[in-house]
């Protein structure tokens, strides 16, 4: 999750004054989290609130319907209690009304909002069919159109996919084959690529973004000289690149900064839950 929270404070800048090359400081004063960082953190509090009351990932057990009907209520939970603290972090219209309601409900959104939060799935799922139904799980609550649910699976199977050491060809392959053709390069959409908030408009290019890649900044600098939704962007490519390569130290201390002291007990708590899942 490490890596979406650095996408999104590195895309943060450029949300609204894109920035179409890969030339640029990565962290700046002007860096700030976003919704992405917060709702990525709400999602993992949710699945380790879950844990608590059932331990299954934890435990080595096989998920089923009631850990998943629990898993839906923490989620709409932790997503309203912690959004509610951070009213102006850069919510949509529809989003910023959920997280408000007193009577939730999905809104047949396919918005990018459903990839950009769904990191933590990738990183605990230990099949595939496990992640798809984490992922439509924690995904369907809001985002429920088929194109939502889509872009999040998309995202978590590229992330479940690099854990496991397959390559670029093979993560390609199977994006390809299952989810989006992504039959252009970077520098091909470049020069027209334009703000979309959609997954079917964001999705494709921030895994190729990452497909393009040598390296996790490297991935982030080709999803930023896109342009678009750039914290968005890069907040999915980085959460697929670090399940590919790693963070660097440097760049997981910096990001560490721009969270207040509530995000950052619940990032310390999530690194601690990853570690006994996968032990």
């Amino acid at each position: 999750m490490i890596g979406a929270i650095i996408g999104d404070t590195v895309g943060s800048r450029f949300e609204f004054r894109n920035h179409k090359n890969k030339d640029f400081e990565l962290f700046t004063e002007t860096c700030f989290v976003t919704d992405d960082s917060i709702m990525s953190l709400a999602v993992a509090k949710a699945i380790m609130e879950t844990e608590k009351i059932k331990p299954s990932l934890i435990e080595g057990k096989e998920l089923n319907q009631d850990y998943y009907k629990l898993l839906e209520k923490m989620s709409i939970k932790y997503m309203q209690k912690i959004g509610r603290q951070y009213p102006a972090c850069g919510f949509g219209g529809m989003f910023y009304y959920w997280i408000f309601s007193n009577n939730p409900r999905a809104y047949n959104s396919y918005g990018n909002g459903a990839a950009m939060r769904i990191s933590p799935v990738g990183f605990i799922a230990r099949t595939e069919s496990e992640a798809r139904n984490l992922s439509r799980t924690v995904t369907s609550i809001t985002h429920n159109h088929e194109e939502g649910i889509k872009g999040a699976e998309a995202t978590v199977v590229a992330i479940l996919m690099a854990r496991n050491n397959n390559t670029i060809a093979e993560i390609k392959e199977r994006i390809n084959q299952d989810y989006y053709s992504l039959n252009f390069t970077i520098d091909e959409i470049r020069p027209t690529y334009r703000f979309n908030e959609t997954c079917q408009e964001t999705v494709p290019q921030a895994i190729q973004a990452f497909l393009e890649s040598v390296s996790f900044e490297d991935a982030l600098r080709n999803a930023i000289s896109l342009g678009g939704d750039s914290d968005t962007l890069t907040a999915i490519t980085g959460a697929i690149a670090e399940a590919y390569y790693g963070i660097p130290e440097a760049l997981k201390t910096k990001a560490l900064t721009y969270l207040d002291d509530y995000l950052s007990e619940i990032y310390f708590a999530w690194s601690e839950f990853l570690e006994k899942v996968n032990n």
